[in-house]
């Protein structure tokens, strides 16, 4: 059983990381929108491949003011929210095993 507790906290571990992964994915992605960048270099094509799965269902909020997209700080705030609760579920289921 302590070994299902275990397997519970990486996992949790995992989900964290994933999400921090893609805060600094999206954040890149806005800094990058500032700046004149080339959209077929291979930092902007990754960064559009990774991001856009995330953002592009979003889109559908209408979420513009002006000029200003408004749809990565949804993200942002979606992604917490998911974090949060994924991790304090599978660290609960965790600390049951333990």
């Amino acid at each position: 059983m302590f070994v299902i507790g275990i397997v519970f906290q990486g996992l949790a571990m995992l989900v964290n990381g994933v999400c921090t992964i893609l805060y600094w994915l999206i954040f890149a992605r806005i800094v990058l929108s500032w700046f004149p960048v080339d959209p077929y270099s291979s930092v902007a094509q990754f960064l559009h491949q990774v991001t856009e799965p995330l953002l592009e269902p979003l889109r559908r909020i209408p979420l513009r003011i002006g000029m200003m997209d408004l749809t990565p700080l949804l993200a942002f705030f979606t992604i917490y929210v998911a974090n949060r609760i994924l991790v304090t579920v599978l660290l609960r289921i965790a600390y049951m095993f333990q």
